[in-house]
């Protein structure tokens, strides 16, 4: 069996690989590890901010995987771009476009070209891991228990082409759009239970980008 070791940002993105990845690969013959970044504080509460800090603190963390992982095993990340530091590779250098995948794919590219490793495949959520809750506009009302605030979360959901394009703007950003209409929200439950229950191909059908990666690691599976 194939093995993928994916350095994931926190608890809620594990769970997510767990959960909602792993089911699907491993029919396929490959099993997901995820690795939390030990940058990553992890602390209770609501308004805990964690996350990337810098790029030497990333580097660290992934030469250690890359280091151990074997010479058949793929490796990847699920990060989120929104703040990723200025200092990673690619940031400084992203082309003047409103193309969002193309501004992205310019820096997972600069970071595989750092590291010259083909075992590396980067990737980052557009803009982070609560996009992909906007899949579809009635799981998260559910999952809090609160469904006569459907309409207003598919108000935001129907705004949007595409729920990768919610953009990064501190106050705008996913994250920020669900704790306005839920204030109950926790990201480490009400997330991967709410992706969860859309599942895995409806955020595929959303979600270009984060489409993109999961083909990746498909043709990995099956090569």
């Amino acid at each position: 069996m194939k093995r993928a070791l994916i350095l994931v940002e926190g608890q809620t993105e594990e769970r997510f690989v767990k959960d909602t990845l792993a089911p699907h690969f491993h029919p396929n013959g490959m099993y997901l590890m995820p690795t939390l970044l030990t940058t990553k504080i992890v602390k209770s509460g609501p308004n805990f901010k964690g996350g990337v800090t810098s790029f030497d603190k990333f580097q660290a963390d992934m030469l250690r995987l890359l280091g151990g992982a074997g010479q058949g095993t793929l490796v990847t990340t699920m990060l989120d771009y929104y703040r990723l530091p200025n200092d990673f590779p690619g940031m400084g250098t992203r082309p003047a476009s409103i193309d969002l995948s193309t501004r992205i794919h310019h820096v997972e590219q600069a970071i595989a070209g750092h590291f010259h490793d083909k075992r590396l495949v980067p990737f980052f959520a557009l803009h982070e891991f609560e996009a992909w809750v906007f899949s579809c506009p009635a799981t998260l009302p559910q999952v809090m228990a609160e469904e006569d605030k459907q309409s207003q979360f598919a108000e935001v959901c129907n705004q949007y082409q595409t729920p990768e394009q919610i953009n990064e703007r501190p106050g705008h950003n996913p994250a920020a759009l669900i704790s306005a209409i839920f204030p109950a929200y926790r990201k480490t439950l009400h997330g991967p239970t709410a992706t969860k229950r859309i599942g895995l191909q409806l955020i595929r059908d959303r979600c270009p980008h984060f489409a993109a990666w999961i083909a990746q690691l498909e043709k990995y599976a099956l090569s």
